[in-house]
């Protein structure tokens, strides 16, 4: 199996040292277009995603080359539990083939391995599997491999109340005290900055109940392009207009410019 070649390029793309050029520091993605792959070439649904699980090995790569800090793919939503038993089945085997072949090489590369979501609903040895290599990469550094599983933006609001209400009845909290960072802190992604860029791939226009919270000021980028076949130059494609585009956060652009100025 491909491994890892994160020292590929000996100066990285974003050695620019202008901070207003700089890559996003969080990427979130939505891979989608693994089923569509495989029909088109009269393969199993089940190749789709095997070739799929290559991608995710280059953009870990990709992001891990070029200083992006945090990388949070969508891999299996609350919704894909009603898909066939079978496309279930496999796609948890996948995933515990998947620790299973990189763990190793994720740690050595000073990667932190993070999950988000319904965790108790996968099976108990893959999520024996999970829990063993996120404490096994709990203390490295150098980037946050994010990935949700049995996640839905949705049912982490729905999840964040229901810890804030426990502790406004405890008295562990004040009504008063509640904004909208306190309520982050809540969410399944607590500790981690919102995605700067969220990528879809497959062509689709939509969320699909992915980080509902997280991505209320993200740039969104949909592509075409099936994820099996997202390559670095597709990556590159987003960053770059990520990079042409101004995050105006509710000011005026006379505003980002004249804070630009001062800078």
């Amino acid at each position: 199996m491909q491994r890892f070649a994160f020292l590929c390029l000996e100066n990285p793309v974003n050695s620019n040292p202008d901070p207003h050029s700089s890559f996003p520091r969080h990427v979130a993605i939505i891979m989608d277009g693994n089923g569509r792959w495989a029909r088109r070439r009269l393969m199993p649904r089940l190749e789709g995603h095997r070739h799929g699980a290559k991608s995710v090995r280059r953009a870990v790569e990709f992001c891990r080359r070029n200083g992006i800090e945090f990388l949070t793919l969508y891999a299996f939503s609350t919704e894909n539990w009603q898909r066939p038993p079978s496309e279930v089945s496999g796609l948890m085997k996948l995933l515990s083939q998947f620790i299973d072949s990189e763990l190793d090489e994720i740690h050595a590369n000073d990667i932190r391995l993070r999950t988000i979501g319904q965790l108790d609903r996968l099976p108990a040895s893959v999520v024996e599997k999970i829990r063993t290599a996120v404490e096994k990469t709990s203390k490295n550094k150098a980037m946050v491999l994010n990935i949700a599983l049995s996640y839905g933006g949705r049912q982490d609001i729905v999840n964040a109340a229901l810890k804030i209400t426990q502790e406004l009845k405890s008295g562990a909290l004040e009504a008063s005290a509640v904004t909208e960072e306190i309520f982050s802190k809540y969410l399944d992604t607590a500790g981690m900055p919102d995605p700067d860029l969220l990528i879809r791939t497959g062509g689709e226009m939509r969320l699909s109940n992915f980080l509902s919270w997280q991505s209320a000021y993200s740039e969104l980028y949909f592509s075409a392009v099936l994820w099996p076949d997202f390559d670095d130059n597709e990556f590159m494609a987003a960053i770059q207009e990520f990079r042409s585009r101004q995050r105006r956060f509710g000011m005026i652009s006379e505003q980002i410019e004249a804070g630009e100025r001062a800078y």
